[in-house]
């Protein structure tokens, strides 16, 4: 039986990568993003789309309804998000700060809560794309450092209470993708010596999704050509 895969923030970027590589793997997708091209994207790949965002409740309850109401299963979720507030540490007001934690952590929580009572009967794994920067912050990206920080902690905690049901989850942290312009400068950083390649994450996402990674829970699984420097 096909397994029946959701997708958040999917119709462009590491979203829409991972839709195309689930899709190689025979995947049923239900695709979610804030702009209507995802449901040309669904369409594309004779999957189902919803207009929506990651940090209304609504919307996450839709697309949950629209995965069992199609194929009357959930077997996998990637949490994926736009970007948060950037700006000056200090700066940053608290409306952003709260944005940011809307978009890279309550997202999480509230689509894990519409998730578990449905994959307690049969197991299912859920992939957070997070950032190298939750490992090595960095002050380019204050928000994204610190409230993803503690998305590595929530994952821990949620392997602690449900993998004995057989439901994992893990985070992938990107260092600079090419869905985004990289400069010399940044790529002369990375030790690969280039920016990674969408689909080099998508790939990640799908082993994480898969059986051949059922004994790996509660993990933060860096994706960067050996940016980060913490160990």
């Amino acid at each position: 039986m096909n397994k029946v895969a959701i997708i958040t923030a999917a119709s462009k970027g590491i979203g829409a990568a991972c839709a195309h590589a689930l899709l190689k793997e025979k995947y049923k997708l239900v695709l979610m993003s804030r702009t209507e091209s995802v449901l040309e994207l669904a369409n594309d790949l004779d999957a189902v789309g919803i207009v929506g965002s990651v940090t209304v409740q609504d919307d996450l309850s839709k697309v949950m309804d629209l995965a069992i109401d199609t194929y009357g299963q959930i077997d996998a979720i990637v949490n994926n998000t736009g970007h948060p507030p950037k700006g000056d540490l200090l700066k940053i007001t608290d409306s952003e700060w709260k944005e940011a934690f809307d978009l890279l952590l309550l997202n999480v929580v509230r689509i894990s809560r519409l998730a578990v009572p449905i994959m307690k009967k049969n197991g299912g794994s859920i992939v957070n794309i997070s950032s190298y920067s939750a490992k090595d912050p960095n002050i380019l990206f204050p928000t994204s450092s610190t409230i993803r920080a503690g998305l590595s902690a929530f994952v821990k905690l949620f392997a602690d209470q449900y993998a004995k049901y057989g439901i994992r989850m893990n985070n992938v942290l990107p260092g600079y993708i090419d869905s985004f312009d990289v400069g010399d400068e940044i790529r002369s950083m990375i030790p690969a010596k280039r920016e990674g390649k969408v689909n080099e994450i998508a790939n990640t996402v799908v082993f994480l999704l898969s059986d051949e990674s059922s004994y790996v829970t509660g993990q933060n699984i860096r994706v960067d050509g050996g940016l980060g420097r913490s160990i």
